[in-house]
């Protein structure tokens, strides 16, 4: 009975996504403008400024998109969606795509009928304590109290690190997130655990968020992405394409100041880039200077990064694994030929 319930949630899935498939790019441009979903307000992620103005490191890969398709990285109309809502409203074809701090995993990737068109950022889980204690390397960890909500996947993650660098520590039981990080505010654990990009966000609710620091490694694997629905091939290659874009632009150190110095290179793969040589957009069905646009009006990958989550925004991320694979990071890029 559980495996049929299973089988007919599928169904549902794909039947709900069956209309909207097969030519979401066709459908993007007679609309004129792209349907993206996003988080609700989240700090460097999906905010609004004083302009009334959506910014943010997800609504910039939402914006990227436009300027690959429209040549106009303002055709956007942003939607709303909860952790719950987000793949119903995909599934259904109310959004285009999905730019929403969502993690790629086998059964969202296999079993939802999605399709993740890259990661473009490593999260993981990690922990936050009082800058004061000095910790440095894992051993600083020895004997630290942790609030932990016990039987979850991060109390799993803890006691797996902990035990695989032969360290002990005092585990305080809480029952919800609220609680543990309540506990850490009033000092009853040394260390709250999350996520690093919630760890980013409980940080700046401190009145002196400096006293706070975030340990530089992650204990868990957390990949987000953009998500497109299953089964159009040509849709996920824009998208992917667009992330991919920005990353390249890093390696070659184009940025949307610089990028008109470029336009006479004697680098082909430059020239590829920017729409010079070649027919790299009728490939794509895209203006043949798409990835110019995305560069130009968005930035590279590391402009992105910087202006929504870097060490001088109120987030105060460092780029870590979200470094470039020559950098020490893992992001890579295939080439653009």
């Amino acid at each position: 009975m559980r495996y049929l319930k299973r089988f007919f949630i599928f169904l549902i899935f794909h039947i709900l996504s069956l209309p909207v498939i097969a030519f979401t790019l066709d459908d993007v441009k007679s609309r004129g403008y792209l349907n993206c979903g996003i988080s609700e307000t989240r700090v460097g992620f999906a905010d609004i400024n004083s302009d009334n103005i959506w910014i943010g490191f997800d609504v910039d890969m939402c914006r990227a998109v436009a300027a690959a398709v429209f040549s106009d990285s303002s055709q956007v109309n942003f939607i709303l969606t909860t952790s719950r809502s987000r793949f119903p409203i995909l599934a259904s074809g109310e959004i285009d795509l999905l730019s929403r701090m969502t993690t790629w995993t086998f059964s969202r990737d296999v079993n939802l009928g999605f399709e993740f068109a890259g990661i473009n950022f490593y999260d993981g889980q990690g922990f936050m304590y009082k800058s004061e204690l000095g910790i440095q390397t894992p051993n600083d960890l020895n004997g630290a109290t942790i609030c932990i909500i016990e039987g979850t996947q991060m109390a799993f993650n803890i006691n797996n690190f902990f035990n695989k660098n032969i360290l002990t520590y005092q585990s305080i039981p809480v029952e919800f997130d609220d609680e543990a990080f309540e506990s850490f505010n009033s000092g009853r654990c040394d260390i709250y655990s999350s996520y690093m990009t919630e760890l980013a966000n409980k940080r700046i609710a401190f009145n002196r968020p400096e006293d706070y620091s975030i340990y530089s490694e992650i204990i868990s694997k957390e990949p987000l992405g953009p998500v497109v629905r299953h089964g159009d091939d040509q849709w996920r290659d824009v998208v992917s394409w667009s992330l991919k874009v920005m990353i390249i632009a890093e390696e070659l150190n184009i940025t949307s100041k610089n990028i008109d110095d470029f336009l006479d290179s004697d680098n082909n793969e430059i020239l590829r880039l920017l729409g010079m040589v070649g027919a790299y957009g009728d490939m794509i069905e895209l203006d043949e200077k798409w990835a110019y646009y995305i560069i130009k009006q968005v930035g590279n990958y590391s402009e992105v990064f910087n202006k929504n989550l870097g060490p001088e925004t109120r987030l105060n991320l460092n780029r870590g694994l979200n470094r470039l694979y020559i950098d020490g990071g893992l992001l890579y890029a295939p080439p653009f030929r």
